[in-house]
């Protein structure tokens, strides 16, 4: 006969908390995940990571800074503040939140995810831009003392669209920008053009950029002989993932004030990259040397 559990309850997170925030002028809610190093902070203040999709990462963000930046002569991970923005919900993703904070503007009006929906709407990055610089910041400085000097944004796919927007509107607001599978083709591409545009502002910014093999013009072998193996084929030669973010990359490396880096991640796919990019992001900002 099994025997019962002496307790249960809810899996935590690494000691880390949550807040869901109101945002002052549009009154949306946002759940802002937050974990912070043992010890006390630097006399600069922290080091810090904000992430996008909130939900889905903060888990793999904390569980990979708690098992790493322990051992920083294997590692080379130092501690740093994880801040990650995402939803009241317990799935991983709320695609029209998402959509619509995502997506820079001006954006558009889409078809419904489901059938009995409201139509979905992209283009509030400024809306969520001016949340993350003001109400999140406000809030976060009555709680722990942050290095305003090393700082880093990450997003992956519409949040490394996001990041990368963010970057070319206001490249004082991160010296970090980690945009993993960004949808830089999204909307006809209108990211280039605030690329031809693009002044740094004088200011030393790190720019990684990422995506995973099978986000080429290849699908990844299970997806071979698949019923929907030509859609998905088709989606990837006009989404053109893989090498938009590798072109991007080349062309911020060839500004003085921008050190960018390109990585292809072997094996992965658009969604099954996440952890990977994750990790990584947590390097390009907490990295020792």
């Amino acid at each position: 006969m099994m025997r019962a559990p002496v307790a249960e309850g809810p899996a935590l997170i690494g000691g880390a908390c949550w807040y869901d925030l109101q945002d002052r002028v549009s009154g949306a809610l946002r759940r802002v995940f937050l974990w912070t190093p043992p010890g006390e902070p630097p006399e600069r203040g922290w080091p810090s990571l904000t992430m996008t999709d909130g939900n889905a990462v903060i888990a793999t963000a904390v569980d990979a800074m708690r098992a790493q930046a322990s051992y920083p002569g294997g590692t080379n991970l130092g501690q740093g503040v994880i801040i990650a923005v995402g939803y009241p919900t317990d799935e991983a993703f709320d695609p029209v939140r998402r959509s619509w904070d995502l997506g820079p503007p001006p954006g558009a009006t889409y078809p419904p995810f489901w059938p009995g929906t409201p139509e979905v709407r992209t283009g509030g990055g400024a809306e969520m831009a001016r949340f993350l610089l003001e109400d999140l910041r406000d809030f976060l400085s009555e709680r722990v003392r942050l290095d305003p000097a090393r700082c880093g944004l990450f997003g992956h796919s519409f949040g490394g669209l996001f990041a990368l927007w963010l970057l070319f509107t206001r490249p004082d607001a991160f010296s970090h920008w980690i945009a993993a599978s960004p949808s830089i083709t999204w909307e006809d591409s209108f990211l280039l053009r605030h690329l031809e545009t693009f002044a740094p502002a004088g200011r030393r910014l790190t720019v990684h950029l990422s995506a995973g093999e099978w986000e080429g013009s290849t699908l990844a072998p299970f997806q071979i002989g698949a019923a929907d193996a030509e859609t998905r084929r088709a989606r990837l030669l006009q989404t053109r993932t893989l090498e938009a973010a590798r072109e991007m990359s080349e062309a911020l490396a060839r500004l003085p004030e921008i050190t960018a880096s390109f990585e292809e991640y072997a094996g992965e796919t658009h969604m099954s990259v996440l952890p990977v990019a994750v990790s990584r992001a947590l390097h390009c900002v907490f990295a020792l040397r």
